[in-house]
């Protein structure tokens, strides 16, 4: 018997029903996007590593899916080389390409590659997969899709705020009560000064990031173990554990950063978001000075979106990054992004049964099969049905009414039409409600009113 085929750990099959869903999430950020004036753009699924190596910190490079040379990639190389070579030093040989762990480095990419072309500021959006070599687990994939929006060429706080106002937006749209958490990557850089840890800023915010997920003393732990002396450590405390409005924080925090430049830079930014979004938005924003965004390419603000009635990571995150493309040979252009992350927005959706009706059902009406002389009666109906905009079948095989009732049942058809020898002496067809068993003779005007209603 032949072996049952599978799919790699970490990734998804999706039916149907599950498409149905997630086009539902990607037209509705889709939409959400056009509206605030952002053009799609796509780029390939494969780059090529000395594009993505070196962007993400040593922790991000090493779950980055590497790709085999094509054709004999050991060519020239004796077994003796092969023995004596790492694995490391194996992949860099044989692998020039990989596939993509987000989409913020390749729009990086396109951008200087296309800077020609590209009206600056310039405002895209992207919705494409991407691929990590994770431990697969609840809520992790090593396969999925990020919804992105980035603007570039702008330094203006606007940007971050119309930002927040699209994530607002978005989880309004959806009925996902959520909760957006703001911090900023200077205030944490003039914790690190003040705490006189300069150096060691990012195994700082590594460390804090983690502070939901394993508590305070696990964190403090971190800290010793990346050489934060006790005294530092110490400091770090009431602002690790601040409470009270953001208004309040954001004072608290001003006075504690009184001797950094560069904090009390990011307390200023914060402060003009959170002004400007004051009563605007439906869902709550609060200053969390944990949050930190593990990817090193962030520098002024940053956002992450927590689900209030689903336990479950971050829904959307995002930042500002003012050195990206001078990777690339482009210094001086500041951008700042936002990504929805649709695998777990799915799931939250699903675990809180949010998901409009008509957003799942495909097909609304179901023409039985009765035969040769029956079909041709009923094509023009058919026609006329999906002219209206009714998502509308006609089932192919004259086959036992039975089967073909069954067929309307488990697909959750909610109309059935059927026309035998009466109902064509009499121009109609007989239209079933398969949700309360009603049965009227119509015509298809009559139909097509009940149906559209």
């Amino acid at each position: 018997m032949a072996q049952k085929p599978g799919i790699p750990k970490g990734t998804r099959d999706f039916g149907p029903i599950e498409m149905a869903k997630r086009n539902y999430i990607f037209n509705t950020i889709r939409d959400v996007y056009a509206l605030y004036g952002f053009q799609q753009i796509e780029t390939p699924a494969m780059e090529n590593l000395s594009t993505l190596m070196g962007k993400y910190g040593e922790e991000g490079d090493k779950l980055l899916f590497k790709i085999l040379n094509s054709g004999d990639f050991m060519h020239g190389m004796t077994a003796e080389e092969v023995a004596a070579t790492s694995t490391q030093r194996l992949a860099a040989k044989f692998c020039e390409k990989g596939l993509r762990y987000d989409l913020t480095v390749p729009f990086a990419r396109y951008v200087v590659q296309h800077r020609e072309e590209l009206q600056m500021p310039f405002k895209r959006y992207q919705i494409q997969p991407v691929w990590r070599a994770d431990r697969p687990q609840k809520g992790r994939y090593r396969e999925f899709y990020q919804c992105d929006a980035d603007v570039v060429g702008s330094d203006s706080l606007l940007n971050e705020v119309e930002l927040m106002q699209i994530v607002d937006t978005v989880f309004s749209k959806f009925g996902i009560r959520v909760q957006i958490k703001i911090n900023n990557r200077k205030i944490l850089t003039g914790i690190a000064e003040v705490i006189g840890e300069a150096d060691k800023i990012v195994d700082i915010t590594v460390a804090i990031d983690k502070l939901d997920k394993i508590g305070l003393d696990a964190v403090n732990e971190e800290l010793r173990k990346v050489g934060i002396a006790e005294d530092a450590i110490e400091k770090l405390q009431p602002i690790i554990k601040l409470e009270g409005g953001n208004d309040d924080k954001l004072q608290t925090i001003k006075e504690v950063l009184a001797s950094s430049e560069v904090g009390l830079k990011g307390v200023e930014e914060c402060q003009f978001i959170l002004d400007a979004l004051k009563g605007t938005l439906d869902n709550e924003i609060q200053l969390d000075l944990t949050l930190a965004r593990g990817l090193n390419y962030y520098t002024g603000a940053i956002f992450e979106v927590k689900a209030l009635d689903v336990q479950i990571g971050s829904i959307t995150g995002g930042g500002r990054y003012d050195n990206l493309t001078g990777i690339f040979g482009m210094p001086g252009l500041s951008g700042v992004g936002i990504s929805f992350g649709a695998d777990r927005i799915y799931d939250v959706l699903n675990q809180l049964d949010l998901y409009p009706k008509e957003a799942v059902n495909a097909t609304q009406l179901l023409f039985i099969n009765f035969g040769e002389k029956e079909t041709a009666y009923v094509l023009p109906m058919v026609g006329a049905a999906r002219k209206a905009g009714i998502r509308t079948e006609m089932y192919p095989d004259s086959v036992k009414m039975k089967k073909q009732m069954s067929y309307a049942n488990a697909k959750q058809i909610p109309f059935v039409a059927l026309a035998g020898d009466n109902e064509m002496a009499e121009g109609k067809v007989m239209l079933k409600n398969m949700t309360t068993g009603e049965q009227q003779l119509v015509t298809s005007e009559e139909l097509i009113k009940i149906i559209t209603e």
